[in-house]
């Protein structure tokens, strides 16, 4: 599951509009993802006036958009209108006026107005992927390619290579472009000669112009060259490798085994490792860096057990004090493009444990991983990730549950673990039977007390089913059942409880319960996103049905974790914020804080079988871990204010990386003394005397 917002923003930003001409002009375009055709943009311009029929279905779910927009002579908005449905199926329903120098707009957050004090471009809630060469074109004849956005913020664009692309319409010659000041990440398209959008690329899919999909591969390398270029910069500019040992002083220490926090300490680091801890009053030794802790916390770095990996997600995690995300299902090279960059030290970001996605070839297929179309190459596409390292196989909604046996026991014959979906028409039952060794969301978990027979989850249906469990007896024979069976099989559950909540109690125009200690540190555009329902509440009952469900949910996981059911951490949205918002969750289920905190850290890696590595704070370990000010083991919410974050020995300051995504910082970077140079020379001299 992913947030719908970014969903559409950052997979699918594309955008399409002409120059103003007389004669009608349509475009089309496809939607690429995973090498299918899984979606359409058509546009029809007419004068200052265009309408766009966008559509996207992948994975059994994306937004139907149905969209208006007419400009001025200048190209600047000044109608926009925008119906439709969201990934979900949220309701959509914005406007946009400009009057002279008046703006009015209308989106799920409700009602706004503006002066427009100069020219200015409007950015929908929910706009298709036309919207990009409205804002490029207007951007291209802005002398320093920046202009105000409504309601808030500033666009900005930079220019990337040119280069000539190839299809049914012959060779046509487009330059790429960056779009930053929308979402916590640049969109990134190409225009041609007419400045008319030939695609736009980036996340995980890619919209082209008709004719020209035959250019996929080169598109998405082309926003995998702009992404690296993007990280390359953040990692020179905020990775601090001091080539000393460095001494963070006044610092105590999280130690799960005690569930509490140490006595103030000094912890030694010399290149990737914990070369010591110490009493606080130990003497230094010439040539070190000292960080000074001021009395505030070392926690070991968390790991986010659910995320499907892009390197924004990397290096936001990273500042959030993650330092290890298991990746749940990618595009399988584009993630390990991502891994080398980051091993290598080109870019920044978390270590990435992979999960060997295999889906089942169906109409709602996730194009991710391996698609197989027969039990054997189901059981092939196992044999495929045990010999490159995986350290476990993903299973998903549209394979066939006949197949499950067969790549159970061979994943488990090659040393793989098995997690996943419970594939249509079975059941978590059937699954945990089948030898699985985790459960992969909640939902996924309930879904077999909910349904009919027949009942297809590879749409919408294994989320919106959920209105179905308000009122359901949880002592009943077949919720009994089911928990007894992943009591008894000591099977994990991977919950992702935080995007449950998202799904089921996000209000239009309200801040989402999960979001309010960190959303107003977040750029305009993502605040305005966020306030957004993602289900559609309009039928009679459902509000009421959706916030009873999160109830039944917790509930259920209170049962589980009282029966000693391993509830494994994380997301599906992302990690970094949404993570620690997953822990605070936990304390909803009978968890303290500091088991919390011990779940994230040290039995998270012996989980993922590294905690001979890391989890701990200790002599020998990697450092990894992250400072912050208060006690997180009285208040769970302290881990929310990271000032400095320790990974393979290398240190970031979150507030130099927050401002490459336009995120305010959470707390200033400790103080930092330099070792003397002079010393650090006689060191050096009297090491290569020795």
């Amino acid at each position: 599951m992913i947030r719908p917002t970014l969903y559409a923003a950052a997979l699918f930003a594309t955008t399409a509009v002409q120059p103003l001409a007389a004669a009608p002009l349509t475009e089309s375009y496809t939607v690429i993802v995973g090498g299918r055709n899984v979606g359409h943009l058509d546009a029809a311009t007419e004068g200052g006036s265009t309408r766009i029929d966008w559509d996207i279905k992948n994975n059994g779910r994306g937004p139907t958009i149905a969209e208006t927009v007419r400009v001025d002579a200048r190209g600047f908005p000044t109608a926009w209108k925008v119906s439709g449905a969201t990934t979900f199926g949220g309701k959509v329903d914005e406007s946009f006026a400009l009057k002279g120098k008046s703006a009015r707009w209308t989106d799920s957050t409700g009602s706004g107005t503006g002066a427009v004090a100069e020219p200015s471009l409007y950015v929908p809630q929910n706009a298709s992927p036309f919207a990009l060469s409205i804002y490029g074109r207007a951007l291209l004849a802005d002398a320093d390619l920046a202009l105000p956005a409504l309601p808030g913020g500033t666009l900005r664009l930079s220019k990337g290579e040119t280069l000539t692309l190839n299809g049914a319409g012959g060779a046509v010659e487009v330059t790429a472009y960056a779009l930053s000041g929308i979402n916590l990440n640049p969109d990134y398209f190409l225009l041609d000669k007419e400045g008319r959008l030939f695609a736009a690329i980036g996340g995980r899919g890619v919209t082209v112009r008709k004719g020209y999909e035959g250019e996929d591969q080169r598109l998405r390398d082309l926003a995998e060259r702009m992404s690296a270029a993007r990280y390359a910069e953040i990692q020179k500019s905020t990775a601090h490798a001091y080539g000393a040992p460095i001494r963070i002083r006044n610092v105590r220490l999280f130690d799960p085994k005690t569930l509490a926090l140490t006595e103030p300490r000094s912890v030694l680091v010399w290149r990737d490792s914990i070369a010591a801890v110490e009493p606080l009053d130990s003497p230094a030794t010439p040539g070190e860096v000292t960080i000074d802790g001021a009395g505030g916390t070392l926690v070991a770095g968390m790991t986010e057990m659910h995320g499907h990996v892009s390197e924004d997600d990397a290096v936001l995690n990273l500042a959030a004090g993650i330092t290890t995300i298991r990746d749940m299902g990618n595009d399988n090279d584009e993630l390990e493009s991502i891994i080398q960059r980051i091993e290598s030290g080109q870019s920044a970001g978390s270590r990435i444990v992979a999960s060997g996605f295999i889906e089942g070839r169906s109409p709602f297929s996730s194009n991710n991983g391996i698609v197989a179309e027969s039990e054997v190459q189901a059981v092939e596409a196992v044999r495929y990730y045990a010999a490159r390292g995986y350290w476990q196989i993903k299973i998903y909604n549209s394979i066939d549950p006949a197949w499950v046996p067969a790549m159970v026991a061979e994943a488990h014959r090659l040393g793989l673990r098995v997690s996943g979906h419970v594939p249509a028409f079975s059941t978590a039952d059937a699954m945990m039977e089948a030898g699985y060794d985790e459960l992969t969301h909640i939902n996924q978990f309930v879904l077999g007390w909910l349904l009919q027979p027949g009942e297809d989850t590879r749409n919408l249906l294994r989320l919106t089913a959920l209105r179905r469990l308000k009122g359901l007896d949880l002592d009943s024979p077949k919720v009994r059942k089911t928990i007894d069976l992943i009591v008894s099989r000591k099977v994990a559950i991977d919950p992702t409880l935080v995007i449950h909540e998202a799904f089921t109690q996000t209000r239009n125009g309200q801040v989402p319960p999960g979001m309010a200690d960190y959303l107003d540190h977040l750029p305009v555009a993502e605040q305005r996103s966020a306030k957004q329902a993602w289900v559609d509440l309009s039928a009679p009952g459902d509000d009421q049905a959706y916030r009873a469900a999160f109830e039944q949910i917790v509930a259920t996981l209170k049962i589980l974790n009282d029966k000693g059911v391993l509830i494994v951490p994380g997301t599906d949205m992302g990690g970094a914020f949404t993570y620690h918002r997953e822990l605070e969750l936990y304390q909803k289920i009978g968890m303290t804080p500091a088991q919390i905190l011990k779940r994230a850290t040290f039995d998270m890696a012996a989980y993922l079988g590294e905690d001979q590595r890391r989890g701990s704070i200790e002599k020998g370990k990697l450092a990894d871990f992250f400072l912050i000010a208060g006690d997180p083991t009285r208040d769970l919410k302290a881990i929310k204010s990271i000032a400095m974050v320790v990974k393979n020995g290398t240190v970031y300051f979150p507030s130099e990386i927050y401002q490459r995504f336009g995120i305010v910082p959470f707390a200033q970077p400790p103080r930092v003394v330099p070792a003397k140079a002079e010393t650090r020379a006689a060191t050096t001299a009297d090491a290569a005397s020795s």
